[in-house]
């Protein structure tokens, strides 16, 4: 590795002819040749089309949510300092409305006023190393702030608060039961807590005596050190925000008593139904909820597209094999074999997912990995392990957008208020920020 530039001296620069002796050797040269032949389509056996369903009722209206996040330093000096700017939106998309407009060209004008009238976004921001809250370390600071922004007061009203949402899925509070919290590590002494007691926001250690706080049992506290943070801090809390985003609408419309709504209503989310490492603890109270509404008659119509990642470039390689307007679900021994090509006991999304994946093309030119919520979860080979199956992959046609590729309309309108460009937003925050 180079030596970085310093606030006196500049960096180290890489040798101009230090590649002769790489592309020399008779070993890369072989590698080489290897990676110029493909993947043979045929070794992936055969892989079980189904036609895309037709004649489904379209959703009036579609909530999609996305995120956004920026890192920005102090760039050359002794001292780096870091800090994260996160932001995440919400946004409703009235099908009525979006039937009126141009899918090739639509005028810029009218996205606006879209946008301006149905979305909701939040944002915060992180001190990562060498910056912290008043008289806290690093680690006491970003609990603070985690505990504050899911409190935003932009989104106070409990009828739709994100922190009230918080409470729902932690407590199940859609069963009646008084239960606890799920069980976590104490921030302060690292021993285990057996759950806050029903509805608290915050409560005392049992070992310890001190503060802890409900957005403690996420677990971010784990991926911290006393006086620095990585930015993963940062991008763990849009993907909870997120998701938390997205089920405060579902809330709403469970508590309110408009269930009858959710029939009209379809929840798209950017990136997986998923949660990963020590955020899984939301995992079992959000399947636990979409097989109890299942279970009570109301189907909730949850479905996340995946633009990038693994799944994304295996589809891209047996894109030849799926005709217009099909769709293939890949079971557990597929994903294992063929898309991740390793070998594991544990079922693919055991512990992380609350849906479970399928490649849709449709038409000639859209192609996509989704995934729908299944509730419990299962190693899905029917479309009837999913949740709303048919009525979801039935009615994406009509979210297609022709501005980008493989894009959903609704997805792209939230991922326009979310959005946080590297220019020039970087060097906005940088400024604010007065780094």
């Amino acid at each position: 590795m180079p030596y970085e530039a310093g606030g006196r001296l500049g960096a180290e620069r890489a040798s101009k002819l230090s590649h002769i002796d790489v592309v020399n050797s008779p070993l890369v040269n072989k590698l080489i040749e290897e990676f110029e032949h493909p993947i043979d389509l045929e070794s992936l056996g055969e892989i079980n089309l189904e036609n895309i369903p037709e004649d489904q009722k379209v959703f009036s209206h579609v909530f999609a949510v996305d995120g956004s996040i920026q890192h920005i330093d102090s760039g050359q000096g002794k001292v780096l300092r870091q800090m994260a700017f996160v932001k995440t939106a919400l946004y409703r998309l009235d099908q009525n409305r979006l039937s009126k407009m141009d899918p090739f060209a639509p005028h810029p004008l009218a996205i606006r006023a879209l946008m301006n009238e149905s979305a909701m976004f939040h944002a915060t921001v992180f001190p990562l190393r060498n910056i912290r809250l008043g008289q806290n370390s690093v680690y006491d600071s970003i609990r603070e702030i985690i505990f504050e922004s899911l409190n935003d007061p932009k989104l106070e009203d409990e009828t739709f608060s994100i922190f009230e949402t918080l409470k729902w899925l932690a407590y199940q509070k859609w069963d009646g039961k008084t239960n606890r919290s799920p069980s976590f590590q104490c921030p302060h002494c690292e021993r285990d807590i057996e759950g806050l007691s029903y509805d608290h926001d915050k409560e005392n250690c049992i070992h310890c005596g001190q503060e802890v706080y409900l957005s403690d049992m996420l677990g971010f506290h784990l991926e911290m050190g006393e006086d620095s943070a990585p930015g993963s801090v940062a991008s763990s809390y849009m993907m909870i925000h997120e998701t938390l985003f997205l089920f405060a609408g579902i809330r709403y419309l469970w508590q309110s008593g408009q269930r009858d709504l959710f029939d009209k209503c379809l929840f798209l989310k950017d990136g997986p139904l998923n949660l990963r490492s020590q955020y899984v603890k939301l995992i079992d109270p959000i399947r636990n909820f979409l097989k109890f509404a299942f279970e009570q008659g109301t189907i909730i119509y949850l479905c996340g597209q995946e633009k990038t990642g693994m799944f994304v470039d295996h589809l891209n390689l047996i894109s030849r094999k799926l005709k217009p307007n099909t769709y293939f679900i890949p079971d557990n021994d597929y994903i294992r074999s063929h898309v991740q090509q390793r070998k594991a006991e544990e079922q693919y999304g055991y512990r992380t997912n609350y849906g479970n994946k399928l490649f849709v093309k449709i038409g000639d030119h859209h192609q996509m990995v989704i995934m729908i919520a299944t509730g419990s979860y299962k190693n899905s080979k029917s479309k009837d392990d999913f949740i709303g199956f048919d009525r979801i992959v039935g009615t994406l046609k009509y979210f297609l957008s022709f501005r980008h590729e493989n894009a959903l309309v609704p997805i792209e309108m939230a991922h326009g208020v979310a959005s946080l460009s590297t220019y020039p937003s970087a060097q906005i925050f940088r400024l604010f920020a007065n780094l």
